[in-house]
C-alpha cells in the first residue's frame, strides 16, 4: 500500500481514562479503516465496564487484543505477525495472558484462528462487541469463545466510545455500519454485511458530550456514508416498504450534515467515506451552505477505465465520476479531493491503466491511497477472475500513480502559498518541538511556530512555503471559530 499522506495510526494502541476500581488489564491495538479505531473505542468502553483498565506495556495485559483489516492480504500478515509477538510474550512473560482477534479477520478467518492454527483464545466479529463480556467468562473458564454473527440491526449508537488521550481535539462519531455495494474486489460486505443506519437523535447527543468535553472536530463514519438513512430503523433495502409516514420523517445523510452543523456551529464537521454512486449533489450543496463542515471529500474512484470498472461493479462511469468531479468544483470551488485507486486489477490492460493515469490528470486530487490489486478469497473477483497481472506490471504501474499523485500534490498544495489558512492544532509537529501541527478544512497538514498558541485552537495561518504534502507559515492570530 502506498500513501501520499498517511494519516491513519497503524498499529497504535489505545491509552484511555482508568478507573481505580478495576484491577484487569487491556492492550488493544487497531489496523485498517477509521471504523477500526472507532470500534476499538467501543470495545475499550464495554471492558472497561468489565473491570479493566488499559496499557501500553504488552507484557502486563491481562487480555491483548488485535482489531484487524480483511481489505489487503499485507494487511493481515501484518496482523499475523503481531499474533506470532503477542505469543511470544504469552509464553516467555505471562503465560495467564488471553489473545483476541478482533473485526474483519475475525469474521473472514472464523475457527481457523482457534481451532486449526490454535494461536488465539477469543475471536469476535465487528458486530459481536456486546457480547464480550459472555465471551471473556468462557475464556476465564479454559474454554475458547468466538462469536461471528453478522446483525442486521446493531450500531453500537446506545454505546459511549471511551476516546483517546492523544489530544482531546478529534473524535469519530460512527453513523452507520455495513456496505450494499458489493464491489468484486471487496470483502467489506462478508466481514461488516447489510448497510444500516444510527438513529440521529444519538449521533447529535454524541456531538454534543463531543463539544462539552472540549472537542472541536468530529469525523461521521462510515463504509459509505451518503447511504445513511434513517426512517425509525431496519435495513436501507427496505426502506421501500416503510409507511409513508417513516418516509416523509426519513433523515438522509444530507440531512443528518446539516444536523450536526447546526447542532455545534464552531465544531469542525467531516465524513469519511464516499462512494461516487451514492454522493448526491445535496450533500455538497449542505457542505456549502455550513462553514462548519470541512471542504474536503474523499472519493474513492478504483480505475480510470469504463471496462475495469464494470469488472469491479463500480455502478458509476468515467464520464459519471468526472461529471460528480465538475459539479463538486463548482459549488465548492476550493474543495479538496482525494482518491483510492487500484491498479493491476484482472484483465487490467496497458490502456485501462492509461485510462487511470488520464482521469488523474483531469482530476488532479489533492491525495491518494493507491493499492496493487489483492485477491480476496470469498470476494467474486477472488471466486471468479484470474488475478493474471504479473506483480513486475502491477508494481511500476503503482510507481507511476505514486510518483503522478505526488506531482499534483505539489500543484495543489502550491496553490495556498500566500493565502491564509484556517489551522485546527492538534498536536506537535513531529519535525520540530517549537512547531505545532493541525489540519485545513481541506484536510491538509499546516505546520507553524508555537508562539502563544494551544492544542485545540483554531488559528489563522499565512502560508509562505509549503513541501507536496505540508502548509508551513506564520500564525496571524485566532480564528473567529475560538
Amino acid at each position: 500500500m502506498e500513501k501520499i499522506i498517511d494519516e491513519s495510526k497503524q498499529g497504535e494502541s489505545l491509552v484511555l481514562e482508568n478507573k481505580k476500581e478495576n484491577t484487569r488489564k487491556l492492550f488493544i491495538e487497531s489496523y485498517g479503516c477509521a471504523m477500526n479505531f472507532s470500534d476499538s473505542e467501543i470495545v475499550a468502553s464495554i471492558l472497561t465496564n468489565e473491570g479493566f483498565n488499559t496499557t501500553q506495556r504488552l507484557e502486563e495485559a491481562d487480555l491483548v487484543l488485535v482489531n484487524t483489516c480483511s481489505i489487503r492480504d499485507k494487511a493481515e500478515q501484518t496482523v499475523r505477525k503481531r499474533l506470532e509477538k503477542y505469543n511470544a510474550v504469552k509464553r516467555d512473560h505471562n503465560p495467564k495472558m488471553k489473545v483476541g482477534v478482533l473485526g474483519c479477520m475475525a469474521e473472514r478467518l472464523k475457527t481457523k484462528f482457534l481451532e486449526e492454527e490454535k494461536i488465539v483464545d477469543l475471536v469476535v466479529g465487528p458486530d459481536a462487541y456486546k457480547d464480550l463480556p459472555n465471551l471473556l467468562a468462557e475464556v476465564d473458564e479454559g474454554r475458547d469463545a468466538i462469536n461471528v454473527i453478522l446483525s442486521k440491526e446493531e450500531t453500537y449508537g446506545d454505546i459511549s466510545p471511551v476516546r483517546l488521550n492523544s489530544n482531546g481535539v478529534t473524535a469519530f462519531v460512527s453513523i452507520t455500519r455495513g456496505c450494499d455495494n458489493m464491489c468484486t474486489f471487496c470483502v467489506v460486505p462478508f466481514t461488516r454485511g447489510r448497510e444500516r443506519s444510527r438513529n440521529p437523535q444519538s449521533i447529535i447527543e454524541e456531538v454534543n458530550d463531543l463539544w462539552n468535553r472540549g472537542y472541536k472536530e468530529i469525523t461521521l463514519l462510515g463504509q459509505n456514508v451518503d447511504s445513511y438513512l434513517w426512517y425509525g430503523g431496519g435495513l436501507k433495502k427496505d426502506f421501500v416498504k416503510a409507511s409513508d409516514m417513516q418516509k416523509a420523517t426519513s433523515v438522509s445523510f444530507s440531512n443528518l450534515l446539516e444536523l450536526c452543523a447546526k447542532a455545534q456551529p464552531k465544531m469542525r464537521i467531516r465524513f469519511s467515506t464516499s462512494n461516487p454512486q451514492d454522493l448526491t449533489l445535496d450533500v455538497v450543496e449542505t457542505m456549502a451552505k455550513y462553514n462548519n463542515i470541512c471542504n474536503h471529500i474523499h472519493l474513492p474512484v478504483q480505475s480510470g477505465s469504463n471496462r475495469i470498472l464494470k469488472a469491479m461493479n463500480r455502478l458509476h462511469t468515467r464520464e459519471e465520476y468526472m461529471e460528480l468531479i465538475n459539479n463538486i468544483r463548482r459549488i465548492i470551488p476550493n474543495c479538496a479531493i482525494s482518491q483510492d485507486m487500484i491498479v493491476g486489477f484482472p484483465t487490467e490492460t496497458e490502456d485501462d491503466f492509461q485510462d487511470t493515469v488520464s482521469l488523474m490528470d483531469y482530476v488532479k486530487y489533492n491525495f491518494g491511497y493507491m493499492f496493487t490489486y489483492s485477491e480476496r478469497p470469498g470476494t467474486m473477483a477472488g471466486r471468479n477472475m484470474k488475478d493474471d497481472v504479473t506483480e513486475p506490471i502491477k508494481k511500476r504501474r503503482l510507481q507511476d500513480i505514486v510518483d503522478l499523485q505526488r506531482e499534483h500534490s505539489e500543484i495543489k498544495t502550491k496553490e495556498w502559498l500566500g493565502t491564509t489558512v484556517e489551522v485546527l492544532i492538534e498536536k506537535e509537529s513531529k519535525k520540530s518541538n517549537i512547531q505545532w501541527s493541525g489540519r485545513t478544512p481541506q484536510n491538509i497538514v499546516a505546520v507553524f511556530p508555537k508562539d502563544n498558541y494551544k492544542i485545540g485552537d483554531f488559528v489563522n495561518v499565512k502560508v509562505t512555503n509549503c513541501t507536496s504534502a505540508t502548509l508551513i507559515g506564520e500564525a496571524i492570530g485566532l480564528s473567529e471559530n475560538n
